[in-house]
């Protein structure tokens, strides 16, 4: 199942519910450019998440570092960490993402040695999974049959699939991690997400610099570092990157027009949205619209 566009909440926290009717597990096949922003967007889950890299290959970014997954490589992703991914050299990228709740990979009674300690890391927000290896392999080869088993439902398939989850944490174990828990990183990670949060409850107000800081109980000028370091933007324009973001769903409303939607989303100019817009996405809200409609697509673009 391809999910084209996220439910996003507040603080950038996916809503979309990682389960099956009853196993706290998803597993689903993602092509990049079929989701409505044409990347995935920036959001965070309490799930943790692997990835095996089927077809091409993408940029994602995890906090604030950047790495490249390749065909037949893998992901793994902490629970909690801001990431974001996009297709690159239009490689078609597809990948299949599980997701599972931490509480769900071991049993009970190990989940406070075996589990806590590495969701609590800071030094741990990702891990890459190279197939070459055989721990790697291991891991990649578990995601595919759990992919298999949710779509096929063979008999007794719940019991092989938390075997094989048990399989994919042990194999992240054993390389032997030196975890650290640092409280400084830990609370830069928490405030990241208080700001984002409150853009994402704000965003079609009026919003200032001021605000954004005190969402997050920092100065102007530290609010500016974070926004730069983790997203290499500004606080403001990612809050108009956001509103671009928010206006294409209102877009593809067939009674939507380019001035409604961009009130909406907290334009006070349409002419100014219609220029953002296109700088963005290179084209305008408009043929956006009309594209949309015609079931066409456009190349992603984070600007």
């Amino acid at each position: 199942m391809q999910i084209k566009n996220f439910k996003i909440g507040q603080n950038l926290k996916e809503l979309t519910e990682h389960r099956t009717v009853v196993l706290p597990v998803a597993c689903y096949e993602t092509t990049i450019h079929q989701n409505i922003h044409g990347y995935i967007p920036l959001h965070w889950h309490d799930e943790l998440q692997f990835v095996r890299m089927v077809q091409g290959e993408a940029s994602f970014q995890i906090n604030e570092e950047k790495l490249v997954v390749r065909q037949g490589d893998g992901l793994f992703i902490n629970s909690g960490c801001l990431h974001m991914a996009e297709e690159l050299n239009e490689s078609g990228c597809v990948y299949i993402c599980l997701n599972v709740s931490p509480d769900f990979v071991v049993s009970p009674e190990l989940y406070a040695t075996y589990v806590v300690p590495y969701i609590q890391a800071t030094n741990l927000p990702y891990l890459y999974i190279d197939s070459k290896t055989s721990w790697g392999k291991n891991i990649l080869d578990a995601v595919w049959n759990i992919h298999q088993w949710l779509q096929q439902k063979p008999p007794y398939f719940e019991i092989d699939m938390t075997l094989n989850l048990a399989l994919i944490w042990k194999n992240l174990v054993m390389n032997g991690f030196q975890l650290e828990h640092d409280p400084m990183e830990a609370a830069k990670n928490r405030r990241m997400k208080e700001m984002l949060s409150w853009i994402d409850t704000h965003y079609a107000e009026k919003v200032t610099l001021d605000e954004i800081a005190r969402a997050g109980r920092l100065s102007r000028s530290e609010c500016c570092r974070y926004f730069k370091r983790m997203l290499n933007t500004t606080p403001l324009n990612y809050v108009i990157d956001y509103r671009i973001q928010k206006s294409l769903v209102l877009l593809q409303q067939t009674e939507s027009n380019v001035t409604e939607v961009a009130y909406k989303v907290g334009f006070n100019s349409t002419s100014y949205f219609i220029e953002r817009f296109r700088k963005l996405k290179k084209v305008t809200p408009l043929a956006y619209k009309k594209l949309k409609m015609d079931g066409g697509s456009i190349p992603a673009n984070k600007g």
